[in-house]
């Protein structure tokens, strides 16, 4: 059973890969391949005719790369939650497979947050963490999720390079090519590392 749902989680991601590759060749060649609507897109132009083209051409190019890893973001943290629930109960943030350290640093930052009064983000503390301390996470329960991934140092080295790449996207930075290249070559790395298949393989970069 654990089997089939790793291939779903990861058919999924391999489904979003393939529309951020869709997406690129409509940019690349004016295309429109009708596989989503652009009438948000459009509409945005306008909302906010006061921003420069270009500007609004860079955060169309990057709203692809940031839907992409919002996915693989909260796959990962299901993923953890999912895992360490079915070892530990409901219950399980609390139980001591989370490393002190990082548990005190979601409570700060819970504890900001409802202290400026906005809506809380989520329920769940796990959604507070970092993509770095979902890292540590992982390697700290190495016993429980030894069984989903072969091996920890790779885990290790992928889930690094995905939270360097992760900088430019979640500051509003535009990325290289050469990065864009690089992301979607280690979100596949992830996807095999947790069992799937590489439905992407063959299409351009």
């Amino acid at each position: 059973m654990d089997n089939i749902y790793d291939h779903i989680r990861s058919f999924g991601m391999s489904g979003f890969l393939i529309t951020d590759e869709l997406r690129a060749l409509e940019g690349r060649f004016n295309l429109e391949l009708g596989h989503g609507s652009r009438s948000v897109a459009e509409s945005s132009e306008d909302y906010y005719p006061q921003f420069e083209q270009i500007v609004r051409a860079e955060a169309a190019e990057m709203s692809r790369h940031y839907e992409l890893f919002y996915c693989l973001e909260n796959s990962i943290r299901k993923l953890i939650s999912g895992t360490l629930e079915e070892s530990d109960g409901a219950g399980w943030w609390g139980s001591g497979k989370v490393p002190k350290n990082i548990v005190e640093e979601v409570d700060g930052r819970v504890r900001r947050e409802v202290d400026t009064g906005i809506t809380r983000r989520s329920e769940a503390q796990i959604d507070y963490t970092t993509f770095g301390e979902l890292s540590v996470i992982i390697t700290s329960n190495w016993d429980l999720f030894g069984a989903i991934f072969s091996s920890r140092r790779a885990v290790e080295k992928v889930m690094s390079s995905l939270n360097v790449l992760r900088g430019p996207i979640a500051h509003c930075c535009p990325i290289s090519e050469d990065e864009i290249v690089r992301l979607r070559l280690t979100i596949r790395d992830w996807i095999r590392m947790i069992g799937g298949p590489d439905t992407t393989r063959g299409l351009s970069s």
